[in-house]
């Protein structure tokens, strides 16, 4: 109940109903990565998804705002099945990637934000080498690109409240890690089918 209440109020503020534009909702295990530049980000991709998905499809969220205080805990963990990761986990020696790898090898999907944080430009700045990680050890799963249109200006940084802007999410091709393609080049790649779908009209 509470998560079609979610689903609506989000729908009715900024918009937001999916385009599948290179592929359709599948129970195929996947790694759906897009480009971040709201807190409404998750929200927005996670409604994407038919209901029947979202059990076993895990947004990752920053446990250092999401995981702080009773409200946003419930809403990430208790109604959008979130995994919190520690942003700052490599500089302690722990690995952040680690809870996502628990979800992969339970056959769940993943929805990721490669930039690492939020910004604020419409198209992704460069991608950190989890999504490489995650692909080079978990090639079984869809590689799928998301772009998030007018998040940021919807929801900007230290807003209370969503602007009423028109939102689109695209959902495109699934992509795989070519055998023997390197770091750099794949996510270049994977960059830019996210640009490809910003230019979707």
């Amino acid at each position: 109940m509470i998560d079609h209440l979610l689903v609506g109020l989000s729908r009715f503020l900024v918009g937001g109903r999916p385009d599948w534009i290179g592929t359709q909702p599948s129970p195929r295990q996947r790694i759906y990565f897009a480009n971040h530049g709201s807190h409404l980000d998750t929200i927005l991709l996670w409604a994407a998804m038919p209901k029947s998905l979202r059990a076993t499809t895990h947004p990752v969220a920053a446990a250092d705002y999401w995981g702080r205080g009773r409200l946003r805990r419930a809403i990430a963990i208790g109604l959008l099945n979130s995994v919190l990761v520690d942003r700052a986990g490599s500089a302690s020696g722990k690995d952040p990637l680690a809870p996502l790898e628990v979800e992969l090898e339970r056959g769940h999907s993943l929805v990721i934000f490669p930039e690492g944080t939020r910004g604020g430009e419409r198209l992704p700045g460069p991608f950190k080498s989890g999504l490489f990680r995650l692909a080079t050890r978990f090639p079984e799963a869809e590689l799928v690109p998301v772009y998030l249109e007018n998040l940021s200006r919807a929801f900007p940084r230290g807003a209370f409240l969503p602007v009423p802007i028109s939102c689109h999410v695209r959902i495109g091709a699934p992509l795989r890690l070519e055998p023997g393609e390197e770091k750099e080049a794949f996510l270049a790649r994977a960059r830019n089918a996210i640009v490809a779908l910003s230019e979707v009209k």
